[in-house]
């Protein structure tokens, strides 16, 4: 797969991340055989960054990840890049925003004891945090980096003024944005301020919470614990009208040479302040599909007529750690 370049950092990786978010047990049915060959798989394909965070499971999405690439992690760990998040906190059922410094402090090392690493590649704030200064968070970054246990800082979520706070604070070299083609706010000031200050973009939420990936129908319904299952988005007239949208972009993809999900993750690749696109999976054959679009290139003919098919979308949100 081609390489990138993360910002202004020194990480060259793939174009395409495997994110792991479906390890952490909020969705159901994972066969844990299955998530670690797809995690290997992944790594025949020529992907070679890793996205996790403290909150996917508290443990279980990093321990899995490094029982995955356990033999790499420990004969070559500097060809693999490893990046997590932490700034979330579960109290009885609720995740609460918690980006203080204690709480950063004792979520990293307990990252780095799941992932049985002694240095992350990228140390990502998950959630802006209202309760704690941003300043102060990123002070807490600033110090995790000098003592060599990250390489890089970034955050997850946070507008451009977020940004821009954080970085009177300590050091910001990337930002992990929602984006994809029912989704694209970011497009308004976020994405120019990180190219007006060289922070690398890495994407997550391509698929657009499966919306994109074809698999739905008028008939599909998702489980109660499920976010979508109260989300106004994914029922009535919104969904209905969302999934006519999928039905003319899946004829692009046909015309493309592509899958609908291939097309979605490059036409996140495609836009020129996007450095990278994550992308989950349960099984190897799923990874195998998504992770052809990091060699896919979308003429500007398909780019325009994906804009003139996205004009009848409905925008998609996704879940907020309170569940909105």
């Amino acid at each position: 797969m081609r390489d990138t370049r993360l910002g202004q950092t020194d990480l060259r990786t793939s174009r395409v991340w495997f994110g792991t978010w479906q390890f952490g047990g909020d969705w159901r049915d994972l066969d844990r055989g299955e998530a670690i060959a797809a995690v290997r798989r992944a790594r025949e394909l020529g992907i070679d960054a890793f996205d996790t965070a403290q909150a996917y499971g508290f443990g279980a999405s990093e321990e899995l990840l490094a029982e995955a690439l356990g033999p790499e992690l420990r004969r070559r760990r500097e060809d693999l890049v490893l990046a997590t998040k932490g700034g979330l906190r579960r109290e009885g059922g609720r995740l609460l925003r918690d980006a203080s410094p204690a709480w950063l402090r004792q979520g990293l090392e307990e990252s780095l004891r799941h992932l049985g690493v002694e240095r992350v590649d990228l140390y990502q704030v998950h959630w802006p945090d209202p309760d704690t200064p941003l300043e102060e968070t990123a002070e807490a970054l600033r110090t995790f980096v000098d003592e060599g246990k990250v390489r890089y800082a970034g955050v997850s979520n946070f507008d451009a003024g977020q940004m821009e706070a954080f970085r009177r604070g300590g050091p910001l070299h990337a930002l992990q944005p929602p984006y994809h083609m029912l989704r694209r706010e970011i497009e308004d000031e976020i994405l120019p301020w990180c190219r007006e200050h060289a922070i690398g973009v890495l994407c997550y939420g391509p698929l657009a919470h499966g919306l994109l990936t074809g698999k739905y129908g008028p008939d599909t319904s998702f489980p109660q614990e499920d976010w979508r299952h109260g989300s106004a988005l994914f029922r009535g007239e919104p969904f209905r009208r969302n999934l006519r949208v999928v039905d003319r972009l899946r004829e692009v993809a046909a015309d493309a040479g592509c899958t609908l999900p291939q097309l979605a993750v490059a036409w996140t690749l495609a836009h020129p302040d996007v450095d990278v696109a994550l992308v989950g999976a349960r099984r190897p054959e799923h990874i195998e599909e998504t992770a052809a679009a990091g060699d896919l290139d979308l003429e500007d003919i398909v780019l325009e007529r994906i804009d003139a098919i996205l004009e009848d979308a409905v925008p998609v949100g996704g879940p907020t750690p309170e569940g909105a």
